[in-house]
Order: C-alpha cells, then structure tokens, then sequence
C-alpha cells in the first residue's frame, strides 16, 4: 500500500513538473519561427514541427532574465569574484595542459595566451562550469516568451539551428547557460557560426569538449574584433589638478588619443605613442579612485563582454597567471 502511494504521489510530481514545462507546439510564435525556417532555410517541417514539441518553456530561464540586475560591485570587490587564488592555479593548470593550442593560436591571431586562458577563466572557470540548460529550451524559452528580447533571441535560435545542422550536431543535446551561451568561452550561437573555428581541423567546430577548438575560437574573435598583436591592453594614469574629468567613462570605444588624454590633463609614465587610440576610465579600489588609460586591445576585450570591470578582470587574471607560472614561456 506505502509503495502504490509513493508511486502514484511520484507520477504525479512527474506529470506536475511536465505540466510546468510545456513544449512550444501551440505556441503561435513558434509556429511562425517554423514557417519561417521551412521557407528560408528549406528545414524539414515535420521535424521543425516536433522540434517545438520538445523545446521546453522553462520559467526559471524567464525569471533568470528579468531579475532586476544586481547593484553594480566596486572594482575591488567585483575582482575578487574572479582574480583568486583557484582561478590563478586554474588558469595555470589549463595553461600546461593546453601549452600546444595556446601558443599555436598566439602565432596565428597574435592574440596572448594568457588573455586567452583568462576568458575562459572568468567565463567558465575553464570549462568547469559551461551551463546545465539545453540551449535548445533556453533560446525557445526567450524567443517566443520574453517580447522584450524576442527578436534577439529568435535569431540567435534560427542561428542554434542552422550550426546544428551545419556541425552534425542534435539539437537536444547541446547544452549552455539560461540565455543559451556555449561552450569553454560562452559563445552565442551567431558567434559561433561567426568565429568559431575548428582549430585542430578535425572536421568539427566543438567549443565544448574540445579544447583546441575553444581556444582557437576565443583567439579568432578577439583577432576578428581588432586585437593589435604586441600592443598594450591598459596604462595607468594620473590626472592632473585641472584633468578635465567629463571624459572619464565616456565610451567602451577609444574616443581620444593618448596625446590628446595628456593635453586633458591624463598623463602617464608608460611609453605608449601618442597617437595611439585611447580612452581613460576610474575604478574604486579601497583606497580610492584609480585611472587607467585604455587603448584599443582593451575596448577589444568589451567586445566579449561590454562592461569595464569585466575586461580588467581578464587582464588583470591574465597577469596574475603569468606571475603564477614564472613568465610566458
């Protein structure tokens, strides 16, 4: 009697949670999208049509998305979330362990391996934690409930669904983060058809498992996005008593150069040329305002990510990796 009970009460948990997460099936966006990808891109409709069966509405993915986005931190408590002690050992463990790939993808995009390890760091903890959603529920999930975004993400799903088909993959096994990032360094599925290479040339572009192909991928957007190779990523500044402060955080993009920064009253000891593209920025340490000049491979770097304490953090774990391992070599 206890057994019939447990189980009637478990199927019922199992019909309630399907019940929660229904497919998109009779979703009139999902069947425009299907239209729409039979039209365009010659999909077979039958398995389009039972594709939106499965692609589950998950509400944690939607109430992911619109929670209010958190006070932004200070850089010197934002940097601890990432420049640490596990994430400079990790970052010099996957740096032995993947020595070959990196310095092959340093001599083809000229793109340092260290800048290259430290995005996978942050964005992954080197692969340690690439998403548990399948990308196919989080991008259904966002294109045809959330009308804020919808437009986005319906073309970032078309995009899923053509590198499936493009890569050999199943649709239903591929598996990211809630708004449907992939892989070692968080690719989007327009990205990856855009700059996702398959590093080792065996015939797949597998930013998941392969480690070749991710950090290829990573080194070929950041080469794609304009990474000057030998050039710096920042230079710290001092701002004069009448430093013409309005400029500060003005742009992600390098509005100035580091000549016209100086005659705003930036200076800097670093020997950078003068007309070198630039832009100058705060961040708030313990002890107070700090400024920086930032130069074009670090608005390179917010291409990635658009946000300033996101790009230092790269650079500043990617020095920290080099310290950790006694150099570059």
């Amino acid at each position: 009697m206890k057994w019939t009970t447990g189980l009637l009460v478990g199927l019922g948990m199992i019909l309630s949670a399907c019940a929660q997460e229904p497919g998109h099936g009779d979703n009139p966006n999902a069947q425009a999208f299907v239209d729409y990808m039979v039209e365009k891109h010659n999909f077979d409709r039958d398995e389009m049509v039972a594709l939106m069966r499965e692609a589950k509405r998950k509400d944690s993915i939607l109430k992911a998305i619109q929670r209010p986005a958190e006070k932004a931190k200070p850089w010197y408590e934002y940097r601890k979330l990432f420049v640490t002690p596990q994430g400079i050992a990790g970052g010099v463990d996957f740096w032995d362990k993947n020595k070959k790939a990196l310095t092959e993808a340093e001599q083809k995009y000229g793109v340092p391996a260290e800048l290259i390890v430290a995005i996978i760091g942050v964005e992954t903890r080197y692969g340690g934690n690439m998403g548990g959603y399948r990308v196919l529920d989080a991008l259904a999930t966002l294109a045809f409930n959330y009308p804020r975004r919808s437009e986005f993400f319906t073309k970032e799903l078309e995009n899923f669904l053509l590198l499936t088909r493009d890569q050999g993959f199943k649709p239903t096994d591929l598996k990211g983060s809630y708004a449907g990032a992939m892989g070692f360094g968080q690719f989007m599925p327009s990205s990856y058809r855009a700059y996702a290479v398959d590093f080792n040339a065996d015939g797949k572009v597998d930013i998941w498992e392969d480690t070749e192909d991710a950090i290829g991928s990573v080194a070929n957007y950041l080469a794609r996005h304009g990474w000057l190779p030998l050039d710096p990523v920042v230079v710290l500044a001092t701002p004069r008593p009448n430093a013409d402060m309005t400029i500060v955080n003005d742009s992600l993009k390098p509005q100035w150069t580091v000549g016209q920064l100086e005659e705003k009253g930036f200076s800097t000891t670093a020997q950078v040329a003068p007309d070198m593209s630039a832009n100058v920025f705060s961040l708030q340490t313990e002890q107070g305002k700090q400024f920086w000049i930032g130069l074009k491979n670090f608005s390179v770097i917010t291409s990635y990510n658009r946000s300033r304490l996101y790009a230092m953090a790269v650079y500043d774990l990617a020095q920290e990796i080099v310290k950790a391992r006694g150099g570059r070599s």
